[in-house]
């Protein structure tokens, strides 16, 4: 069985509080299971209770494995690592992997960065945990005992991957944070700096982008996506690196999705405003053959 656990589904920053109750204030975490094997997605402030949800159900006290993948290095994405537990416990090995993030930092070093005393008291050198860390570009390679992954470079301000899950012929696909390529060049022909050629090459570059996006997308039971604006609000945010409800929503569409859970709230999107969200794009999408989930923290989707 190939399913997905969320532990923190929001964006930019935590927002615990009465008017998050219901869909949750942490960011970003999910626990992808693939049979017996663990893969957990992000180190948001959600890995904080998924730490300790693994460490209180290790009944026999065997040594921790675990492999993690980091989207990208932006602090709302691994900023709960300090407090998961199990690099406290003696034996666990963790094999962490993710993009290569800014220029001449590496993986290891911003993570590592967080465990100094300028931000913590316990540096990495004093954890019980094993860890190992492996950059990631676009590929595709087997994870063993049957969970195949693929990645895709996404568009963000900083490198960002998209992962792509494969266990016995069920597929859940995450794309945050993520939004749709476009031409970076004028379109304006009464702008003094139009050029046509140049205009013309920023579109197709921009559509053979969006076109391989859809590919990695494609056929996926479940796409993880980012949704945190509607499209009035992503027009006042480009370049910001995230997508609105309404192009993830085509998207699942082009690329034949059958369930798409929207992901990486927007902090000031309380649990009424997310409520009247979901009910008015599935009220969009109906007859489109494509379920929609809002994604909240203990929810669990089979593939």
């Amino acid at each position: 069985m190939l399913s997905v656990h969320f532990w923190g589904v929001r964006g930019s920053i935590p927002c615990p509080g009465r008017s998050t109750v219901e869909f949750g204030g942490n960011t970003t975490c999910l626990e992808i299971r693939a049979g017996k094997r663990l893969v957990i997605v992000d180190l948001g402030t959600g890995v904080k209770a998924l730490g300790d949800h693994i460490t209180v159900n290790n009944s026999r006290k065997k040594p921790m494995d675990i492999d993690i993948l980091i989207s990208h290095t932006h602090w709302d994405h691994i900023m709960g690592f300090p407090m998961f537990t199990p690099i406290f416990t003696p034996g666990t090995k963790l094999r962490i992997k993710g993009p290569v993030s800014y220029n001449e930092d590496n993986l290891e070093s911003i993570i590592r960065e967080q465990l100094s005393y300028r931000y913590w008291p316990v540096r990495q050198s004093e954890l019980a945990a094993e860890i190992v860390y492996e950059e990631l570009q676009e590929t595709s390679f087997d994870m063993g005992g049957g969970l195949k992954l693929s990645t895709k470079y996404l568009n963000h301000p900083i490198l960002c991957l998209g992962y792509r899950f494969e266990y016995k012929g069920k597929t859940i696909v995450t794309a945050f944070d993520h939004e749709p390529f476009r031409n970076l060049f004028t379109t304006n022909p009464k702008d003094s700096s139009y050029n046509e050629e140049i205009a013309l090459e920023g579109e197709q570059a921009a559509k053979e982008e969006n076109d391989r996006i859809l590919r990695f997308y494609k056929g996926a039971d479940i796409l993880i996506h980012d949704t945190m604006y509607t499209a009035e609000e992503y027009n006042k945010r480009l370049g910001w690196g995230h997508s609105s409800y309404e192009y993830a929503i085509e998207a699942a569409c082009q690329a034949g999705i059958k369930t798409l859970v929207l992901f990486h709230h927007d902090p000031a999107s309380d649990d009424k405003r997310l409520k009247s969200l979901l009910s008015k794009y599935r009220k969009a999408v109906k007859g489109r053959n494509l379920e929609l989930v809002m994604a909240r923290e203990g929810l669990t989707v089979i593939a």
